[in-house]
């Protein structure tokens, strides 16, 4: 895709879903992606992924050349917890711009929050992340991982004008790798990154998503 879609269009809640079963397989048990425990909760549903994606990430780390590693940040996410997020962020751009409809709401609010019920990370198969150094430093990516449209100004987006020549460079070496595992962007989020889900089938041509909404076992 050449233009940007949203996770609010049609066309995404429109693409079917047939359920290939995979498991949510905790990425904490491979050493060789590294964990960041920022978006940690209590029951771990944050480390998850479909076993398919997680495969992807194994290869896309592979392809990293060395002293560079993947940092994981957040995978799974409970359908509640999504929607606890999309209404957060909603309400917010509500009170900012009270003139707004509802569908503006919701346009806007999934530049950043997948609405709930086409959310990838609620089906396992997307995935926030960024890169690291060898000694654990976080490489410089323009902003922050889950920086706001807000916040940044709009530097979140992943080809966003007037990113720092070196952080440029390191999106770039980051999508190069995980476009290579098959995974496709989210591209108002540089970090967002998923496989299976409704979003990946509409850019890669799919007819159906492989992964659907779930409740974790």
């Amino acid at each position: 895709m050449t233009e940007i879609v949203l996770m609010s269009d049609a066309r995404i809640a429109a693409i079917p879903v047939a359920d290939c079963g995979e498991r949510l397989l905790d990425v904490r048990v491979r050493e060789s992606i590294a964990v960041d425990p920022r978006k940690e909760d209590g029951s771990g549903a944050f480390a998850h992924l479909r076993e398919g994606v997680l495969a992807r990430l194994l290869t896309a780390q592979e392809l990293l050349p060395d002293g560079v590693r993947l940092l994981f940040v957040e995978g799974y996410r409970p359908p509640a917890l999504q929607r606890s997020y999309f209404e957060q962020y909603s309400d917010a751009l509500r009170a900012d711009h009270p003139g707004w409809s509802a569908e503006q709401v919701r346009e806007a609010a999934s530049r950043y929050v997948s609405p709930p019920e086409i959310a990838p990370h609620s089906a396992g198969a997307a995935v926030d992340l960024t890169l690291m150094s060898a000694d654990g430093q976080e490489l410089d990516m323009g902003t922050r991982v889950n920086a706001s449209p807000e916040e940044s100004d709009g530097a979140c987006y992943t080809n966003a004008p007037g990113i720092p020549p070196r952080a440029r460079d390191n999106r770039r070496l980051l999508g190069d790798a995980l476009t290579a595992a098959g995974l496709v962007n989210y591209p108002t989020e540089w970090w967002h990154w998923s496989y299976g889900d409704r979003y990946w089938a509409l850019a890669t041509g799919a007819e159906h998503a492989l992964y659907g909404a779930r409740e974790r076992d």
